[in-house]
């Protein structure tokens, strides 16, 4: 090997780097604490840049139909779409929370006047099983509950909670105004994001062309150009999904007379948007506040939760979000399986159009590496069936 510039160069990169590496596994703490502390400073910013990316979605369809014909409107587009996206975000969430505050409120004060009632049925209905199973009868006569001792039990419980919290109430206050002012943070830069998207992204790529080869910028621009189609498909995809299934929830509830229609279906159009788990979710709540008015009727709801997701997972999603994801069943799962791990619910929603993008990026490294070896499809296709003797 000559020892030119350039090889003397590599070499040094490496040993710094892996004298870097021991350094910082033997220092461990330090390290973790040093990442905790830049990623509180840069918290904001990446909130912002999230918060941006989402609302550039139904941004970006509402400026391309303002003033399609004109370019007198084009200094105003922008704002406008701007304004707009938030007052729809805003009413949406105003809409979800008149439609949940309420029913929850009547949900829970269905429970508690119904509990008593319950329990003396689910008392006199073992007491029936005695009959059958003579072993349950000491369970059952235990199994009396004094409700005026209860509510004062629960009464102690609240005013012990409510002490703890008086006593830990400045770092509960400190941290409700630093998670407040992050949040405000974000938000205003997210605007800056996006009323400056253009500009942002050719400074970008100035960047990215005046540090690294054209050759290695062209692939990372291709990189981050394969991610935004697949982060902005899976986001729209998603949420047009949740609310068709939530719409199909409430329609066929009202057909069938079951209760708290309205608040299922919202429950059930939030939770969807987590992916394979969050219907499932929804439909527990559903079935539990269902189940206090009517136990038969919570069955009925199950059976019809079945139903819908059996229509809503073979036609609809398919169809709707379709292949803009383009992973594979078996990894799907493994991506929310693997995000709700690392990062719980915004992993679950993260790590399905990641994982989307690697699989692309692999599938595309495998293919030109096939193609360079001049591999015959025979050797990695389906082997042909058996010949019949």
């Amino acid at each position: 090997m000559e020892w030119n510039r350039q090889n003397i160069k590599g070499l040094l990169l490496v040993v710094c780097g892996g004298a870097a590496f021991y350094v910082a596994l033997q220092h461990l703490n330090v390290v973790a604490h040093a990442l905790g502390w830049l990623a509180g400073i840069l918290a904001p910013f990446l909130l912002g840049a999230a918060i941006a990316f989402i609302l550039n979605v139904p941004m970006r369809a509402i400026e391309r139909n303002l003033f399609p014909n004109t370019r007198r409107g084009g200094g105003v587009r922008r704002p406008l779409a701007l304004v707009l996206t938030l007052v729809a975000v805003i009413g949406v969430l105003v809409l979800a929370s008149c439609v949940i505050g309420p029913g929850v409120r009547d949900a829970v004060k269905s429970i508690a006047s119904q509990a008593p009632a319950a329990f003396d049925r689910l008392y006199n209905w073992l007491l029936g099983l005695e009959q059958y199973l003579p072993q349950i009868e000491t369970w059952v006569q235990d199994l009396s509950i004094d409700w005026k001792s209860l509510s004062q039990k629960a009464i102690q419980l609240a005013q012990s909670w409510g002490g703890s919290l008086l006593s830990t109430g400045g770092g509960l206050i400190g941290g409700v105004v630093s998670g407040v002012s992050t949040f405000v943070i974000g938000l205003i830069f997210s605007f800056y994001i996006l009323l400056q998207k253009e500009k942002l992204s050719r400074q970008g790529r100035q960047v990215l062309y005046g540090l690294l080869s054209v050759k290695r910028a062209d692939r990372v621009l291709e990189v981050l150009r394969l991610a935004n189609r697949t982060f902005s498909s899976f986001l729209s995809g998603q949420c047009t999904e949740a609310v068709i299934l939530g719409t199909l929830f409430v329609v066929t509830m009202t057909i069938f007379r079951l209760p708290y229609a309205v608040l299922v279906g919202v429950l059930i159009a939030l939770t969807a948007l987590i992916p394979i788990v969050g219907a499932f979710i929804g439909c527990g709540v559903g079935a539990l506040l269902i189940a206090v008015t009517d136990p038969w009727k919570a069955v009925v709801f199950v059976i019809l939760f079945l139903v819908l997701q059996q229509i809503e997972g073979n036609l609809i999603y398919p169809h709707v979000v379709g292949s803009s994801v383009g992973l594979p069943s078996i990894w799907v799962l493994a991506a929310v399986t693997l995000g709700g791990k690392l990062m719980g619910v915004a992993g679950m929603l993260f790590f399905i159009p990641l994982c989307s993008v690697l699989y692309a990026l692999f599938r595309d490294y495998v293919k030109s590496r096939l193609a360079e070896k001049k591999v015959p499809a025979a050797k990695w296709r389906d082997p042909p069936p058996p010949a019949k003797k």
